[in-house]
Order: C-alpha cells, then sequence, then structure tokens
C-alpha cells in the first residue's frame, strides 16, 4: 500500500470537513438495509437461525469487503487516490460522534424530552423515562464505547488490511450493531456478536493505551488506570468496559445505566464534563493516527527495501 498514508491522512481530513453525508446510499446504510432484509429472525425456522446468521454474515461481509480489493487491484494509482479516501471515510465516524453528542446537549437545553429524543438516535435503551444526566450518560457513553468501533478499529484493520481491511470491519460492527442483541435475534446475530468482539479486541487495548497517554499527560493517568482495574469488567463484553472506564476515571465522571451498571466517580457532573470526555476521543484519535501513518511508512520503507 504504497499510497496508504496519503489515503489515511485524506480521509481523516474528510471526514473533519464534511462528516457523514446523511443520504440512503451511504455505504453503510446500504450495508443496513441488506442486513435488515435478511436479519429478520421469523424468516427462519429456530432450529436454522444460527446457520443462517453465519452465512448471511459472510455474504454480508463479501459484498463489503469485494469492492474495496477491485479498487485496491485494478485502480490506476490517480483514481486510487481519489477514491480511496472518500471509500476509507465511509468505513469511520469521529466528526458524526460529536455531533450526536452536541445534538443531545442542545436538546437538553430546549427541554428533558427533545435531550430524551436526541439520545435515542444514538443508543438501544429506552430514554423515555431517563433524567437528564442519565440522558447525557447514555450519549457521552456512546461516545466513548464508539471511539474504539467507528474510530480506532477500522482504521487499525486499514493499516493492516488496508481497504478491504476497513471494510471488513466496518461490515462486521454494522451486522453487531443490528443483530447482536440478547432478545428474538439472539440466535441469528450470535456469530456477528462473537465476530465483531474478536475483530475489536486488539483495538480496544491499543484504544485503552491512547487513553492512558493522553490522561497521563494531563496527570490524570492514575485516575483512569484505577477505575479501569476496577469498573472496566461491570459493562457487557470485554471490550466496550475498557475506553469507558478510562475515560470515566480520567475525567471524573460517572456513566450510569440505571439497573445495569455504575462506571467512574462523580467529582464532576455530565453537563461539565462532557466536554474532557470530547476531549479525550480527539487525543486519542489524533495519537493513533500519528502512530497508523508512522507504521505504514516503516512498512512502506520496509517493502522498498525488499525489493532492492
Amino acid at each position: 500500500m504504497p499510497f496508504a498514508g496519503i489515503i489515511l491522512i485524506l480521509a481523516v481530513f474528510l471526514d473533519r470537513a464534511v462528516g457523514d453525508p446523511h443520504t440512503p446510499y451511504h455505504p453503510v446504510a446500504l450495508l443496513g438495509r441488506f442486513i435488515g432484509w435478511w436479519g429478520r429472525p421469523t424468516a427462519y425456522r429456530r432450529s436454522l437461525q444460527r446457520v443462517a446468521g453465519l452465512i448471511f454474515w459472510i455474504a454480508t461481509a463479501a459484498i463489503a469487503v469485494i469492492p474495496a480489493l477491485l479498487l485496491e487491484w485494478y485502480a490506476p494509482w490517480w483514481l486510487y487516490i481519489l477514491i480511496a479516501p472518500v471509500f476509507l471515510k465511509s468505513t469511520f465516524a469521529w466528526r458524526s460522534l460529536e455531533e450526536h453528542a452536541i445534538s443531545v446537549e442542545e436538546g437538553l437545553s430546549r427541554g428533558s424530552g427533545e435531550g430524551q429524543r436526541a439520545a435515542g438516535m444514538m443508543v438501544s435503551r429506552k430514554t423515555a423515562l431517563l433524567s437528564d444526566e442519565e440522558v447525557r450518560s447514555a450519549a457521552y457513553e456512546s461516545v466513548a464505547e464508539n471511539l474504539v468501533d467507528s474510530i480506532i478499529a477500522p482504521l487499525f484493520w486499514f493499516a493492516l488490511l488496508g481497504l478491504p481491511g476497513a471494510a471488513m470491519y466496518r461490515a462486521a460492527n454494522t451486522m453487531d450493531a443490528m443483530l447482536g442483541y440478547r432478545d428474538d435475534r439472539e440466535r441469528l446475530g450470535w456469530f456477528s456478536a462473537r465476530a465483531d468482539d474478536i475483530l475489536s479486541y486488539i483495538p480496544a487495548r491499543i484504544t485503552g493505551c491512547l487513553l492512558l497517554l493522553w490522561f497521563t499527560a494531563r496527570r490524570r493517568g492514575r485516575e483512569a488506570y484505577l477505575v479501569l482495574r476496577r469498573d472496566a469488567g461491570k459493562r457487557p463484553g470485554f471490550n466496550g468496559g475498557i475506553p469507558m472506564a478510562l475515560i470515566a476515571g480520567g475525567c471524573g465522571i460517572r456513566f450510569e445505566k440505571p439497573g445495569s451498571y455504575r462506571i467512574g466517580d462523580c467529582t464532576q457532573s455530565l453537563k461539565t464534563g462532557g466536554r474532557c470526555v470530547i476531549a479525550a476521543v480527539r487525543g486519542a484519535t489524533v495519537l493513533g493516527l500519528l502512530a497508523a501513518i508512522l507504521c505504514l511508512h516503516l512498512a512502506n520503507q520496509n517493502h522498498l527495501l525488499f525489493i532492492l
């Protein structure tokens, strides 16, 4: 991937400039409609749901990966540089995360109901009965967790496997987001949930290291680490609790899902501490980008030395 570093930089600038376009033709929206078509438990006998989930997971991943492979294999270099940043940008969402959090704060400024509705666009939990602080918690938890899912993980897989790697991860994460629940979708979505856990395992721990570096530089590393040790396991799954606990500890805030978990210690409210969450996500993202660009540069140098 001789242009990988350039593609990554251009994709990030594109994301910060325009964010996610609200169009039904966005690649993730198209994937979502395909997943919605096959991801209906009532379409299969119960005994066939696990097999159907596996087969359609492979099919969906292939639909996402094949265009990326064709672009990398057959596009001339000038066309690749034009299209690849747009393709890569479609696999991650940095600016969009911040915009969603801002929309919740703006909604709450107009009334609890507006904030609850805005938070309901970000999370699967029912927000209608949540307090303002619980609404903010839902929103900023989503931002913290999606530091892995929507930023670091797709960029990690791009650095490792190029555009096909980023496309594969985005397809896998979208399937988990739509099907990975313990309800009537559990049998159909079992493979989607496990695959996302596996593909996010290393990126989640890289994200943890980046956040520790960020908070250590801000003299909050010890607090972040202590909450990580104590609370990361409270969040279901073995990936999402890492960024949530570190950000909660580093920012001195508490994430709370009523009846499920509390992560962090409330030394300041989320109305005040929300800015710290956004800053931490930005800091970890920039550190991750610098590390990815350095790794791509070193890989390219080693490739050239091998050829010579």
